[in-house]
């Protein structure tokens, strides 16, 4: 039997839009850590690199590229799947070493994303505003950083998700610790920085460039497209067009041949029991006509 889902009675809250303080933009936005985290990279020519950092690396990439694509994309922006409140908060924690905000905002963005897709209001759109502005200059920008708490209503009742969406900064940390008592020096550069930075431009390439290269199985009334090399390295997330044709699907490959990662990923949580009542496409979308 499916386990009951997170309780519906919990606290209310009535704020509309949450804007960050002076303090808090400073110390958590992008126009200050994006190009950091870029030059911290240039470090390894201190530590230099040694396997187990490499390894280390390689597993974070994948671990908080399914933190994003499996957690903050598909379980809290789309709600494509069920799950317990412990489970739900170990994917908010894993989405927040993405260093990609929290939860919250992330899915109210996102949210909006899809509600004025290429249109003006989209926060991401290349058709509007150009490929570097919807690759990294909208999530830099200060006037992004308001959380519009009327789109994720059903997350807001939660203090847990709350809090992680307000210190969105103590996951990296405690990620960024952990990888220098695993790999040293070396792993801090390489687990901390470089997958990072390599995550962050796997993520918002779907932003960027699934809106201006690929394929268009589906006449959707924005620009979306699939890409299978944008897939394989977003986990699934480059097959953009079926998406935003049924985004409420926790499948995104609906083609045996469009490898999707995350799906696996999301199936075999469902086979131990940690999360329920997967959301798929329907038949029709699944098949060549």
């Amino acid at each position: 039997m499916p386990k009951p889902g997170p309780s519906p009675k919990l606290e209310a809250v009535t704020t509309d839009i949450v804007a960050p303080s002076r303090w808090h933009v400073w110390l958590t936005s992008f126009r200050v850590w994006a190009p950091v985290l870029h030059a911290l990279c240039l470090l390894v020519v201190f530590t230099g690199i040694t396997k187990r950092a490499v390894v280390l690396a390689f597993c974070l990439y994948w671990a908080r590229m399914f933190g994003m694509t499996g957690g903050y994309h598909r379980y809290f922006a789309h709600r494509a799947y069920r799950t317990s409140r412990v489970f739900q908060f170990l994917l908010g924690f894993l989405g927040c070493m993405g260093l990609e905000r929290g939860p919250l905002w992330w899915s109210a963005t996102h949210r909006k994303h899809h509600r004025y897709s290429d249109q003006p209001g989209d926060a991401h759109s290349p058709v509007q505003r150009g490929f570097w502005y919807a690759h990294l200059g909208w999530v830099a920008a200060v006037e992004q950083m308001e959380t519009d708490l009327r789109l994720v209503r059903d997350l807001e009742r939660f203090p847990e998700l709350r809090w992680l969406d307000r210190y969105h900064w103590v996951s990296p940390v405690v990620g960024l610790v952990a990888c220098y008592l695993i790999a040293g020096p070396s792993g801090a550069v390489l687990g901390g920085f470089w997958s990072t930075v390599a995550l962050w431009h796997g993520t918002f390439s779907v932003n960027s460039l699934s809106h201006l290269v690929g394929t268009r199985r589906f006449a959707t009334a924005d620009d979306s497209r699939n890409h299978w090399l944008i897939a394989l390295y977003t986990m699934g997330e480059g097959w953009h067009n079926n998406h935003h044709r049924f985004m409420g699907s926790a499948r995104q490959g609906f083609r045996w041949w469009e490898v999707d990662l995350s799906y696996y990923v999301l199936r075999a949580f469902a086979a131990l029991g940690l999360i329920w009542d997967i959301k798929e496409p329907p038949a029709h979308l699944l098949r060549d006509d």
